[in-house]
């Protein structure tokens, strides 16, 4: 990252939270502004701090965190919202996709695993662990949109397709420039035909439909 990554970490355990700052504070390229332990005071801190990401534990008093993502996410957009849980449930990966998370990553994960995708996310990519993956992919609503997905899938080129599966694994449209070779404006402009084509306005909603379509593996 050329910038120094700046989060807020909300957990409402103490031993967790400290645990978790202290950790990615000796991270070496990242600032842990604040360290709350409601959804309340993460979108006040949110609102005040204005980070660049944000840690939230799925459950926490007061607030409802997927609300509190929510409300984050209209203060300050440019906020990526993570979620970091020990919860598997579809009701949760469901309500995070719905809130437009870049992230949702279980604390089975390494500390190793965790680093790199917060710093993949920071460069503009998402990271969503593999059971979460296997879950998004196994969703009945995703397989009753098989048909109409494949109908706009004929619509797109093989390149579109080739950058749909690189958005879908993650990669931030740098990351993806790069690795095709090609200049970012050129990457920008197929992101902007396959929204188009696809007629999907967001970056977690074409990495569902990658992943429904078979274009991409957890």
């Amino acid at each position: 990252m050329s910038e120094r990554l700046t989060v807020i970490v909300a957990d409402d355990h103490v031993l967790v939270r400290r645990m978790l700052t202290n950790w990615l504070q000796s991270a070496g390229d990242i600032d842990v502004v604040a360290s709350v332990g409601t959804a309340d005071d993460a979108v006040d801190q949110a609102a005040t701090l204005r980070p660049k990401m944000i840690l939230l534990d799925i459950e926490m008093p007061g607030l409802q965190v997927f609300e509190a993502a929510r409300q984050i996410q209209l203060l300050e957009p440019e906020t990526r919202v993570v979620f970091l849980s020990g919860f598997l449930k579809d009701c949760y990966i469901e309500q995070a996709l719905a809130v437009k998370a870049s992230g949702y990553i279980l604390k089975t994960e390494s500390p190793e695993v965790v680093l790199r995708a917060l710093r993949l996310i920071a460069e503009g990519g998402t990271y969503f662990s593999p059971p979460v993956w296997d879950r998004m992919r196994g969703d009945p609503a995703n397989a009753r949109a098989m048909a109409t997905g494949r109908t706009r899938l004929a619509a797109i080129t093989v390149r579109e397709r080739e950058v749909l599966s690189y958005l879908a694994r993650g990669l931030s449209k740098k990351q993806i420039a790069q690795l095709l070779h090609l200049s970012e404006r050129t990457i920008n402009a197929h992101c902007s035909h396959l929204m188009d084509k696809l007629n999907i306005h967001d970056r977690v909603e074409l990495a569902r439909f990658a992943i429904r379509e078979g274009l991409v593996e957890p």
